[in-house]
């Protein structure tokens, strides 16, 4: 899933700390998911999809 998000970050060319306060979601909770010490849950995944306008399944898709 990171992947994925840090793919959407550089295209978009926006940070995970901007992400972070545009969302709610904490930059302690990105960097979990980063470390594979969390995984997104479906509210959060919701948000971050819906920052960058694309689709939940955007996360899944391999």
């Amino acid at each position: 899933m990171y992947s994925k998000f840090a793919e959407l970050l550089k295209e978009n060319s926006v940070t995970a700390y901007r992400v972070a306060k545009e969302t709610g979601i904490p930059t302690s909770t990105l960097s979990d998911w980063k470390t594979g010490r969390s995984t997104p849950k479906i509210d959060k995944l919701q948000k971050i999809a819906n920052y960058f306008d694309v689709s939940i399944t955007h996360f899944t898709d391999e």
